[in-house]
């Protein structure tokens, strides 16, 4: 068997300080060893600067990017991304865990499958703030399933219809990162883009394993989604006209409107009225609206004009 390939993480920060130590612990009880660490700080004004440091001094081989300014999740992973060598790759948010046996589980799993598998994606757990078990990411539906339902292979349509992966377990492989260019950095979240760009040309791969732990606490990046001034929705619907000029298919497009009729609804349901008229244009794009889309899309635009 060839040698074991490198894997590269980079460990993301910003104001993580009471979860940073766990995190960095969590990378240094991996039982695979041939790993590539990158430490970035996007500007954080806690503590975590100087834990990272400690870090950094104490595994010499490690690399450390303290940004000066926030630049995001995607520009910061970027930075560490192009200058890495590891043939596969983990995004780790410095407030989750990684399982010791997680590096070598996916490693393995890659090594096992096609050359066509860009993303392997596991289980996790959810835990609170405190370090609380909630339950399952994937949790068992009472017949012998999970809900919701992991999907492997050439998964396209549905990444578009439905969210079905836990982002914090993913391990991608270089090639398919690398083909992509790289998160796209003007966007203000990195996964569904991920997911729709690289399941375009890449086959996705789910492991039935719990590999990682991922905190929910009201700071983290998905907490934050829909709220009234987030910028999220503008991120999501500029990935929905992406997902709409790669669909082929009338089964790619019927996929892509089911996921527009959802963040349609959200939008509409949060008073976010300028994003509905664009889901909604997107929708026209798609498919033939019916009369409930039309109907929200008229709601959305009448309470908008009496709202001025």
């Amino acid at each position: 068997m060839s040698e074991a390939p490198l894997v590269t993480i980079v460990a993301l920060c910003h104001n993580h300080a009471p979860f940073l130590r766990e995190a960095l612990d969590s990378i240094l009880a991996q039982t695979y060893p041939h790993l590539e660490v990158w430490l970035v700080d996007d500007a954080s004004t806690d503590d975590s600067p100087a834990i990272l440091r400690e870090y950094a001094a104490r595994h010499p081989s490690w690399h450390l990017h303290l940004l000066s300014e926030n630049v995001g999740n995607c520009r910061a992973f970027n930075l560490a991304f192009r200058q890495s060598r590891g043939e596969f790759l983990i995004d780790f948010a410095t407030d989750d865990v990684l399982l010791p046996e997680r590096v070598g589980q996916q490693v393995a799993a890659f090594r096992q499958n096609d050359s066509t598998v860009g993303m392997v994606y596991s289980n996790a757990e959810l835990i609170a703030e405190d370090g609380q078990l909630l339950g399952l990411h994937h949790r068992p539906d009472g017949h012998g399933g999970l809900l919701p339902s992991p999907t492997s292979g050439w998964v396209f349509a549905e990444v578009l219809r439905r969210y079905f992966i836990s982002t914090p377990t993913m391990m991608m492989r270089r090639a398919c990162l690398a083909q992509l260019g790289g998160y796209d950095e003007t966007l203000a979240y990195e996964d569904f883009d991920f997911w729709v760009r690289a399941s375009r040309e890449w086959q996705f791969l789910y492991q039935d394993a719990v590999t990682t732990r991922k905190r929910k606490h009201p700071r983290s990046m998905s907490s934050k989604a829909y709220r009234r001034h987030d910028p999220y929705l503008a991120s999501t619907i500029r990935v929905c006209a992406k997902a709409l000029a790669l669909a082929r298919t009338p089964a790619e497009h019927a996929a892509l409107a089911t996921r527009l009729r959802w963040e349609l609804r959200q939008a509409v349901r949060r008073h976010r009225h300028a994003e509905a008229r664009e889901l909604f244009g997107l929708l026209r794009q798609t498919t033939r609206p019916t009369l409930p889309d039309h109907a929200l899309a008229t709601w959305s635009r009448l309470f908008a004009r009496n709202s001025k």
